[in-house]
C-alpha cells in the first residue's frame, strides 16, 4: 500500500457554482423588482453571493498538507507552517442542537502565532477525515 505524500481540500465546486447562479438570479430579480426596498435587499443578497462565489474560487485549495507541513490559503495569501510549528486538533461543539466538527490549526510555535479554524464548508468534506489524513502525513 502506498501512502500519499500530499493532500489538499477546498470548498466544493458545486457550492461555488451555486453561489454564482444564485447571485445572477438575485441580481436579475433586483433589476425587475418594482419596490425600492426590495431592490436594495436583493442587491445586497446578490453582492453577498458574489463575495461567497469569489471566496470559493480564490481560496482553492483551502488547506494543503504534505510531509513537511501544512498550507492554508486565504484571501490575503498563503500561510505555511512546518509540522513542528503547528498542532492539529479536531474540535466538536454543539450548535443549534447538533454536534459540529471543526479543525483547529494552532500555530503557537510559529514566528507569528496564529489559530485557524476550518469547517466542512471550507474543506468540502468531513473534518474528521481531514484530521486523520493530516496526522498520517505528519508521521
Amino acid at each position: 500500500m502506498t501512502v500519499p505524500t500530499a493532500h489538499s481540500w477546498a470548498p466544493k465546486a458545486e457550492l461555488t457554482a451555486l453561489a454564482w447562479v444564485l447571485a445572477a438570479a438575485a441580481a436579475a430579480w433586483a433589476l425587475f423588482a418594482d419596490d425600492p426596498p426590495g431592490r436594495v435587499l436583493l442587491g445586497t443578497v446578490a453582492l453577498g453571493l458574489v463575495l461567497a462565489g469569489l471566496f470559493g474560487l480564490l481560496v482553492r485549495p483551502r488547506l494543503a498538507g504534505d510531509s513537511s507541513g501544512v498550507t492554508v490559503r486565504g484571501l490575503t495569501g498563503n500561510r505555511r507552517w512546518t509540522w513542528a510549528e503547528v498542532n492539529v486538533r479536531l474540535v466538536r461543539t454543539r450548535r443549534f442542537g447538533r454536534e459540529v466538527a471543526t479543525i483547529e490549526l494552532d500555530a503557537d510555535r510559529a514566528e507569528v502565532p496564529e489559530l485557524v479554524v476550518l469547517g466542512r464548508l471550507d474543506l468540502g468534506t468531513d473534518p474528521e477525515d481531514v484530521v486523520d489524513a493530516l496526522l498520517a502525513l505528519r508521521t
